[in-house]
């Protein structure tokens, strides 16, 4: 009679594993929020065109308390709203007592960066530009080292305020200030 033993400490071990493998799989909120208007935040800087005042025409990044320091106006709330909302938000501002009518017109002039680690060639703090893959910001760090899973990568994004971390594949897009882990493969 066969003892079906070492059969049963295989599973047992292979069960272990897989357990232990930590294995998230991205939120239904990583995907829900690629079809949202984009959030500004901190590390993203913002052109504002205040139409026949070329004084306050200007580049304005976002701080890392999440405010605009505007002339006339001073600190302007940024973080976690659109360009619209900023720049109504500004004309309203401008609009008690500065400027009878005034013509704001905010766009986004550089997003804050993403950063990549783990089995990359070089790893580090990348420029985020509009329609960036996982894929091709791997490319921009160097690629994958011979030891990198390439199947797929951990990210962790800032959502609506709660940093949240899930498993996507390569050919997902990202988001300006997402943080990309390349993990190492098995085999």
């Amino acid at each position: 009679m066969k003892r079906p033993l070492p059969v049963f400490h295989a599973l047992a071990v292979a069960l272990l594993v897989a357990g232990c493998s930590s294995y998230r799989p991205a939120p239904a909120a990583f995907h829900e929020i690629l079809d949202q208007p984009y959030r500004l935040g901190a590390g993203d800087r913002v052109r504002v065109t205040v139409f026949e005042q070329e004084g306050l025409t200007n580049t304005y990044a976002v701080d890392q308390s999440g405010y605009i320091a505007f002339p006339l106006v001073g600190a302007v709330p940024a973080r976690g709203h659109t360009a619209q909302q900023v720049e109504a938000a500004l004309a309203a501002k401008l609009q008690e007592g500065f400027l009878r009518d005034p013509d704001v017109s905010v766009e986004i002039d550089r997003y804050r960066p993403i950063f990549v680690m783990g089995e990359v060639g070089s790893a580090g703090q990348y420029s985020y530009v509009p329609g960036l893959t996982v894929h091709k910001a791997v490319a921009i760090a160097g690629g994958f080292t011979p030891r990198a899973n390439q199947a797929n990568v951990d990210v962790t994004r800032d959502i609506n305020g709660e940093v949240m971390t899930g498993r996507v594949l390569t050919s997902d897009p990202l988001l300006p200030g997402d943080t990309i882990y390349v993990r190492e493969r098995l085999f």
